[in-house]
């Protein structure tokens, strides 16, 4: 995340499964990266919590045009803790925590100065230590594929694919670009 031209340096795009069967994305703050998977956090009330409790199974991308290189990870979905979430909630700043509690995202708004009014007034007044919703968590996405590609000038970009069934060790494959 250091060190990057990137002004999002952390995003990347989530696609679920809608219940009409479409694919749905939309871009989220990747928080970690560890042994168990790649993890980020929503409201379990949005249209992406509620697709991934229908159907966990979902995809991550990430481009990185300064370095030439995209990474594309396939798996499932999985709750995080309650202490888990409660240690993303408090690294939170206070305009990102008061925004989770007092929007109900996707919902319909009639006006745009009113949602800011509202907000701004709504901000103001909260204290600074707010609680974490119990609508409000994250999942790890458990990867059972990998795949990076590099760029490369003269269009023989490099597919290394890496996957792996049921926690099997990880196996690595060159694709064709």
């Amino acid at each position: 995340k250091t060190n990057s031209p990137l002004t999002q340096k952390s995003a990347v795009c989530v696609s679920t499964i809608d219940s009409a069967g479409f694919p749905q994305s939309r871009f989220v703050d990747l928080k970690e990266v560890d042994q168990r998977g790649f993890t980020f956090c929503t409201s379990y009330n949005s249209a992406k919590g509620s697709e991934l409790s229908q159907n966990p199974k979902v995809a991550l991308l990430a481009w990185w045009d300064h370095i030439g290189c995209q990474i594309r990870v396939v798996g499932k979905a999985v709750t995080i803790s309650n202490e888990l979430a409660d240690k993303f909630w408090f690294s939170r700043s206070k305009k990102a925590r008061v925004a989770t509690t007092f929007f109900r995202q996707s919902e319909i708004w009639d006006s745009s100065v009113s949602m800011e009014n509202q907000y701004s007034a709504t901000l103001a007044a909260s204290p600074e230590s707010i609680a974490r919703p119990s609508s409000w968590g994250g999942f790890t996405v458990v990867p059972n594929s990998i795949e990076i590609l590099k760029f490369r000038d003269s269009r023989a970009h490099i597919r290394e694919q890496y996957v792996r069934d049921n926690g099997s060790p990880w196996k690595m494959q060159l694709l064709q670009p």
